[in-house]
């Protein structure tokens, strides 16, 4: 886990390239941090989801996808993905960076950088109800819609661990004249400041 300030000098792989934009106006962001894509790779490897999505997958032909198949195996990928358990210590690292970034209480919300879909919780220390919002949101990837994106651009229904942003206070709405101010094409906020850029 990172803060956004520290997340300016790391790998855009390991952040997202929206989350070393958001760290260049620290003063002005809602209070939050990031979570690395290699806590998700690591919750992937450690339950043997790969194997067991691939094996899940195997009957789905790229070439003349099925979605009468294809529906109900996202579902099962999605509950699998949602239900694994995390180990207890990345549990506990996920509870202290929810606690030093003061979000173990009140409402915040979980997306991936440069993505505007994300979860919402209402934290309540230590944090498990963040802890669902994290899953909730891994578990998206595996939706039909999802999963039958990845078939028509791909080829696969495989993907790439990802970042994950955590802000505090709820999504936040257009702010045009922030954009302007940045020479962005869009940026949004909530009561608590600055939550996400358009950084194309």
């Amino acid at each position: 886990m990172y803060t956004l300030y520290e997340a300016q000098e790391l790998p855009e792989p390991l952040v997202g390239t929206e989350t070393r934009w958001l760290a260049r106006h620290a003063g002005e962001l809602a209070a939050g941090f990031v979570i690395p894509s290699t806590f998700e790779e690591g919750y992937y490897r450690q339950n043997n989801l790969p194997e067991q999505l691939r094996r899940l997958f195997a009957p789905v032909q790229p070439q003349r996808i099925d979605e009468d198949l294809l529906e109900p195996l996202c579902h099962q990928a999605a509950q699998l993905v949602r239900t694994s358990a995390l180990l207890d210590d990345d549990v506990q690292l996920l509870f202290r960076a929810l606690h030093h970034a003061e979000l173990d209480r009140g409402p915040v919300h979980l997306r991936r950088p440069g993505q505007r879909r994300g979860e919402q919780a209402l934290a309540r220390p230590p944090g498990h109800e963040v802890l669902h919002a994290l899953k909730r949101l891994w578990a998206a990837d595996w939706s039909f819609e999802a999963v039958l994106e990845r078939l028509d651009h791909a080829g696969s229904v495989g993907l790439e661990a990802l970042p994950v942003l955590v802000l505090a206070g709820p999504p936040g709405q257009p702010d045009p004249l922030r954009a302007l101010e940045l020479g962005l094409a869009q940026a949004w906020s909530n009561p608590q400041g600055l939550v996400g850029l358009d950084v194309g």
